[in-house]
């Protein structure tokens, strides 16, 4: 019950106050140190760059997960067990490692600069969200990528951590938190980082490969609950697109969530899109069944919610049917 009770509350902490933009955040702290030492690695290994890359990997991993195992076995030291100090630190700690309530609000804000017809400003808006390039998008085209990082992070920033949580412990997520802030930042394939992000780029396709699926289904699911209340989503077209697109993706976790997304909202997703100044021919998840709206940003937000319930519920339940609560 430690875990759960920890995790449900920092899940509500999460809806009720979203990011907290404080410099001592967990995440800008381990962007703060995978910034710094490859910059470090760089001078000290400039023509070794895929084993400067694999050593940033474990500085990353080291510090990430070391730091917040000292503070609980200090608690730990304190309390003499697992008392309320340790849970209160893992509790606080899944509220700033979720990212539900944040990635909503700042896809909402895209929304808003569409419906005052400020193209501009949404593009400015979605930049802060996605990685790819933004001037050259069109009004449908933020629409878009700002659906497609909603659904894509519904695994990344909420599904994956809640697993992590779930399976390993608090510590799991740091180590999560670090491999994925780690591709994020340096798992592109340009002439930059093809070589010095491979290994963070590999490990984050590992660890991310059952939580997409998960992800996946769990957005079907949420389709199915909010279609049968709500003409916007289509469950059982979800899990059709799922089935045929979910692989339509260079990342062979990427395109799960955004298929079922896809095929809940009867639209399509991904196709080619600009990155660092040249065009990348992507290929196309779903159908254009109707035009993509501004709506359906918040209706990918709402899926992204339920299937985080889900999730939880799921794990819970699974827990107490295999005796482990």
């Amino acid at each position: 019950m430690f875990r759960f009770s920890a995790l449900t509350v920092g899940i509500i902490l999460d809806w009720i106050f979203g990011e907290p933009k404080i410099f001592l955040h967990p995440v800008v702290l381990i962007g703060k140190l995978i910034s710094h030492t490859e910059h470090w690695l760089r001078k000290k290994l400039p023509e070794k760059e895929r084993e400067a890359g694999f050593l940033l990997v474990l500085i990353v991993i080291f510090f990430s997960t070391l730091i917040p195992a000292a503070v609980l076995w200090a608690a730990f030291c304190l309390e003499g067990r697992k008392g309320p100090l340790c849970w209160c630190f893992t509790a606080f700690w899944c509220f700033q490692l979720l990212a539900a309530k944040g990635l909503y609000q700042e896809s909402k804000k895209v929304g808003k600069a569409l419906e005052a017809s400020d193209l501009e400003g949404a593009k400015k808006q979605v930049s802060m969200i996605v990685g790819r390039d933004t001037e050259p998008l069109d009004q449908s085209g933020v629409i878009r990528a700002a659906v497609e990082t909603v659904a894509e992070n519904t695994s990344d920033g909420v599904l994956a951590p809640l697993l992590y949580m779930v399976v390993f412990g608090i510590l799991g997520v740091f180590f999560y938190k670090a491999v994925n802030t780690m591709d994020s930042m340096v798992g592109y394939k340009n002439k930059k980082y093809y070589w010095f992000g491979h290994t963070a780029a590999k490990l984050d396709d590992i660890c991310n490969f059952i939580p997409a699926r998960i992800t996946g289904f769990l957005l079907i699911g949420a389709a199915w609950i909010l279609g049968s209340v709500c003409n916007d989503y289509d469950g059982k077209n979800a899990w059709n697109i799922y089935r045929r697109d979910r692989l339509n993706h260079a990342s062979p976790n990427s395109a799960h969530g955004e298929a079922a997304c896809a095929g809940a909202l009867h639209i399509r997703l991904a196709g080619p899109a600009w990155y660092f100044g040249e065009r990348v021919e992507k290929p196309y998840i779903g159908q254009d069944d109707r035009q993509i709206e501004t709506a359906d940003i918040k209706r990918a937000g709402k899926l992204m919610i339920l299937s985080e319930i889900l999730g939880l519920l799921c794990c819970v339940g699974l827990s107490y049917w295999l005796g482990l609560l």
